[in-house]
């Protein structure tokens, strides 16, 4: 099965930018940035980030309310404060042998670092891996990392697989089967996360009064905004 999945990978795999880098910092900065957001708005915000802070020193020197603005668009703003908190962290102390010590950073993140950034013979497995696992019931080492991640995002997707064009098919034993959605998605329109996104974009253009104090005070538990004298900013 990984000889076919290689195979294909080789003539279908994406060409991601990340994907040509070796610096842990650079393949931490794609994975929190892919974190519920997806590839194509990823790309040139990718870019930019790491021409603009292209260290985990640069990214730790830089004044948090920049790295908040910087990370405008992306959504899930806290990731922001987690990235750069741990570029503090890596800038003070170096790579930790434990990198879910790192603020942010999870075990599917740090294996993804693991493997990609410093070539460890893991296998870091995230929701399109595990679909594909799931559903072949195949055996794939940890070279086969992106081509599972490329095969379960462009072919074995979640609710009506392409079978018909997966280089597994015929040793699939899921082949041709239909996914009912897991759970729905929450409205984005209206939410308490929008309204959130909202207030944090007018504070970082500029606006300090005249927020919903719920909002505020959920966006200074994460450390996203700070609060004086009942003015609310950016932090420094």
């Amino acid at each position: 099965m990984e000889a076919h999945l290689l195979a294909w990978f080789s003539d279908h795999g994406r060409d991601l930018p990340w994907r040509r880098a070796r610096d842990p910092y650079c393949i931490l900065v794609s994975e929190v940035m892919l974190q519920q957001t997806q590839v194509p708005r990823v790309i040139p915000r990718y870019g930019a980030w790491i021409e603009r802070w292209p260290t985990a020193q640069a990214l730790a020197a830089a004044p948090r309310a920049e790295v908040i603005r910087a990370w405008q668009g992306l959504g899930y703003n806290r990731r922001a404060v987690n990235l750069h908190r741990a570029a503090q962290m890596v800038a003070a102390e170096g790579w930790p042998d434990d990198l879910t010590r790192l603020s942010g950073v999870g075990e599917y993140t740090a294996a993804a670092v693991r493997r990609f950034a410093l070539g460890e013979p893991v296998l870091p497995v995230d929701t399109n891996i595990r679909r594909v696992l799931d559903r072949t019931g195949g055996d794939f080492g940890p070279e086969a990392a992106a081509a599972l991640m490329d095969l379960g995002a462009t072919v074995c997707l979640a609710r009506i697989p392409r079978c018909d064009e997966c280089p597994l098919a015929d040793a699939c034993p899921s082949r041709g089967s239909r996914y009912e959605p897991l759970r729905k998605q929450t409205r984005f329109e209206g939410s308490f996360r929008q309204r959130r996104a909202d207030a944090l974009r007018l504070v970082a253009a500029g606006r300090s009064s005249g927020f919903d104090s719920e909002v505020v005070a959920s966006l200074e538990r994460d450390g996203l905004v700070k609060v004086e004298n009942g003015r609310v900013s950016l932090p420094a």
